[in-house]
């Protein structure tokens, strides 16, 4: 279950980052999707620990 909350995290936060930068360009889009990725598998797996775990 942990990792559900980590893969919906990933997925809702690097999308977020890809539209973001899908604004500026490819580039920007890739960074910014990479890095909202990182946050979401974070905050994914935080918010699993804090709540249910």
């Amino acid at each position: 279950m942990r990792a559900s909350f980590s893969f919906i995290g990933t997925i809702v936060l690097g999308s977020v980052g890809w539209w973001i930068g899908a604004y500026v360009g490819f580039g920007t889009a890739f960074v910014l999707s990479t890095i909202g990725s990182g946050f979401g598998m974070y905050w994914g797996r935080k918010l699993f620990d804090q709540w249910l775990g």
